[in-house]
């Protein structure tokens, strides 16, 4: 497993833990919340870098695109 892969990995882990304590779901439920949100493909897709942020950041954006039904990023 190259780097790239690794912290995309360390992240969706992160993640399902974070969802699990936050929400209070079993591990399988909160797999299929993070495997089928957009925020999951943009982090699995190297060009949007998003796997070189922190997983609390990460996080944000996911916990973002469910409250609003879609990933929005909010302008700085």
């Amino acid at each position: 497993m190259d780097k790239v892969s690794q912290l995309m990995e360390y992240i969706t882990q992160d993640i399902i833990a974070f969802i699990v304590e936050d929400k209070l779901i079993d591990y399988e439920k909160a797999m299929e919340m993070f495997y089928t949100s957009e925020i999951y493909d943009k982090l699995l897709d190297e060009e949007t870098g998003l796997y070189t942020q922190s997983s609390a950041y990460v996080y944000d954006l996911f916990k973002n695109e469910c409250e609003n039904g879609f990933l929005l990023q909010e302008e700085q």
